[in-house]
């Protein structure tokens, strides 16, 4: 998991418990759907004409590989809001942030 990216818990101060519950579970179920996917994807198709000895062939190539690391900055973005979330329902009292923790707390 990459670390969390800051995110100011002003962004969330017109929300109330309940939408901040709300953004919570939306944030942790795509951090969890993100967890869980395949780390390998494809990248490209690659469709071509090659020739040989024998006469000349088409061909198809896939690329595989990690991709890019926009998932992994993504994931850092969620991270951080989620962090600014907690912060914020613990400003305001809410009920759903009683046992949850920072990502930078242990």
């Amino acid at each position: 998991m990459p670390s969390a990216q800051y995110v100011s818990p002003n962004k969330y101060q017109n929300f109330n418990c309940q939408q901040l519950s709300n953004e919570y579970n939306r944030q942790t179920q795509y951090l969890n759907s993100s967890h869980t996917s395949s780390g390998i994807r494809t990248t490209g198709v690659g469709i071509g004409i090659t020739g040989g000895r024998h006469g000349i062939y088409p061909t198809i190539s896939f690329g595989v590989g990690a991709g890019n690391s926009s998932n992994r900055n993504n994931l850092s973005i969620v991270l951080g809001e989620r962090d600014a979330v907690i912060q914020s329902g613990r400003l305001k009292q809410c009920d759903f942030t009683a046992n949850l923790k920072l990502s930078t707390e242990k």
